[in-house]
């Protein structure tokens, strides 16, 4: 007997988190579904696509690298925030069989900041390192609740690009990620009322990649630190910001919460979040 199912599609794939995470709150909810993973070479996308689109069981997928740009010229329509991020990260199959395109990192990445967000303030800022495919989700995200962002890109240019594309309407600072390497004396003023971020929006700091350098001068008290990284989950980063004090947030909350947002659009329920513990503790098994 058929059954309700979704995947993960990339390439590579055997890395991928969401056929634990997915298959979790399936059996939490004792779904009658299945979420799986599938090997997509970057030449057979449309192919995929256009055999999953007749299958009326199947409920979309999630896309990793290096997928989530190749995807939509396939797609029937794509949801605002993905088209102006310009990556989707989950397709869904509506019941006429047409696919549509969603980003769910950005609102993955703001769910853990909530307790933060739902505070008032009277300046907010975003120290951005990185300007890859992960910042824009990123940038695209903290322009809306009103950050001052400063995105920090061995290419400067790029970073200055991404901004006047993604942020046009902020007064935003493009930097050299050189230039939060080395110590600073920078007096910040009273920081009472604010809302600082630090984000490791970059590999640095991943398995196999150099260390992101930053030196803490140039956090202000109080900043709230965020690596996306998810291996190893406790970065040098983090670590750092932990022994200074600093509140953290690890990649996979952003993971998790993205998940989420994906998960309900497949199989029409909320993942089951009062097991987020558990599903932590799988996941670093």
């Amino acid at each position: 007997m058929s059954r309700p199912n979704a995947e993960v599609i990339g390439d590579p794939i055997l890395q991928s988190k969401s056929p634990a995470i997915h298959g979790f709150w399936l059996a939490q909810l004792g779904i009658h579904a299945e979420y799986g993973a599938a090997h997509v070479l970057p030449g057979d996308v449309e192919a995929y696509l256009a055999e999953r689109r007749a299958d009326p069981d199947w409920r979309g997928c999630n896309v990793t690298m290096p997928h989530k740009q190749a995807v939509m010229p396939f797609l029937d329509a794509i949801d605002p925030q993905a088209a102006r991020i310009g990556a989707v990260n989950t397709i869904v199959r509506g019941e006429d069989g047409r696919l549509t395109g969603y980003n769910t990192d950005a609102p993955g990445f703001l769910e853990p900041l909530k307790p933060w967000l739902a505070q008032k303030h009277y300046y907010r800022m975003a120290r951005i390192l990185g300007a890859g495919g992960a910042a824009r989700a990123i940038v695209t995200a903290l322009a809306d609740p009103g950050f001052t962002l400063v995105l920090a890109a061995r290419d400067p240019a790029k970073a200055r690009a991404l901004l006047d594309e993604l942020a046009p309407k902020g007064e935003h600072h493009a930097v050299d990620l050189a230039h939060f390497a080395p110590e600073t004396d920078f007096a910040f003023d009273d920081r009472e009322g604010c809302l600082d971020l630090i984000v490791n929006a970059s590999p640095l700091g991943m398995a196999g990649q150099p260390l992101l350098s930053f030196d803490f001068s140039h956090a202000p008290p109080g900043s709230v630190v965020y690596d996306i990284v998810t291996d190893p989950l406790d970065t040098p980063l983090l670590r750092d910001a932990r022994a200074r004090g600093l509140p953290t947030v690890d990649g996979l909350a952003m993971l998790i919460g993205q998940a989420a947002v994906a998960f309900e659009k497949f199989f029409g329920q909320p993942a089951p979040r009062e097991h987020d513990a558990e599903l932590r503790a799988l996941l670093t098994a």
